[in-house]
């Protein structure tokens, strides 16, 4: 039995998009979750937003704050987990919007041995524009308008929009790890205690997920395709600065050719008393 499920949400100073994936949450078919917001230093505007949702979102919401030092993803998550309840671990960006099948169709793929990496639609900075600007609710649209959306140019695929019954071919490449994100990507707690979760070690954007999945396999859990079921909506962002990319990917490149399996600066060295954590969890 899978149990609770714990989203954890990453932000940062970008409430606007966040309300949008709260909203996403809140309509989800399964109600069997909480949601942890894993904030990497956003001001009192996320705040004041999460706690205006925590009466309306019908499910647990706690807010998990770290001090804003660069791009710490890898803590932020770390912190995140160590908060949450669940027994299973649903990763999905602030600036994501589920479907509201998500939180089902990821507890419908849950395996044990398995992690489960889903897929993302990207939205283009226009359609994100009018998106938010109007308050459209696309999580909620048909395939006719997915459809529209790419013949306008409004999204950059529609094949995550479709839902197909894959069966065994979700498990044909089990030790793949390219096309996982932590945009979409669902772990169980014990494999993550396993591997000692993210890496703190990575700062600066980039590879961070890459590690963790890599370390999942090097310990034996096996990749689970969740695409064509679980498919996020990507709202559009500015590209992040990307000056560390190279030295993450020389430290994920050691990872890769190595046996290693727990994380160099991981859950169990987290400092839970470095920043407040919001547990309330009404």
């Amino acid at each position: 039995m899978t149990g609770l499920i714990s989203v954890i949400a990453t932000t940062h100073e970008r409430e606007d998009a966040l309300d949008a994936v709260l909203r996403g949450l809140s309509r989800q078919s399964d109600r069997d979750f909480e949601v942890v917001v894993a904030d990497d230093g956003s001001g009192p505007a996320t705040a004041a937003l999460i706690e205006r949702w925590k009466a309306r979102l019908g499910r647990p919401l706690a807010h998990v704050w770290q001090p804003h030092d660069g791009f710490r993803a890898a803590e932020m998550r770390n912190r995140a987990i160590a908060a949450s309840r669940g027994s299973y671990c649903v990763f999905l960006d602030g600036d994501c919007i589920p479907r509201p099948d998500f939180v089902a169709e990821h507890r419908r793929l849950a395996a044990p041995g398995w992690f489960v990496a889903g897929n993302r639609i990207l939205l283009s900075r226009a359609l994100t524009n009018t998106v938010l600007r109007e308050g459209l609710e696309p999580e909620t649209w048909p395939l006719s308008c997915f459809v529209r959306e790419r013949w306008r140019g409004g999204i950059n695929r529609l094949m995550p929009s479709l839902r197909l019954p894959l069966g065994p071919l979700r498990k044909v490449n089990p030790r793949g790890w390219r096309s996982c994100r932590s945009c979409n990507l669902a772990i169980w707690r014990a494999d993550l205690e396993r591997v000692d979760g993210f890496d703190a070690a990575y700062t600066g954007w980039g590879k961070e997920d890459s590690d963790l999945v890599v370390r999942l396999v090097h310990a034996g859990v096996h990749h689970k395709d969740g695409r064509f079921a679980t498919g996020v909506l990507h709202l559009w962002h500015p590209m992040a600065d990307r000056s560390a990319l190279p030295r993450n990917e020389r430290k994920l490149g050691e990872i890769v050719r190595s046996d290693r399996v727990r994380a160099g600066c991981g859950l169990s060295r987290l400092d839970v008393t470095a920043a407040p954590v919001d547990q309330d969890v009404r």
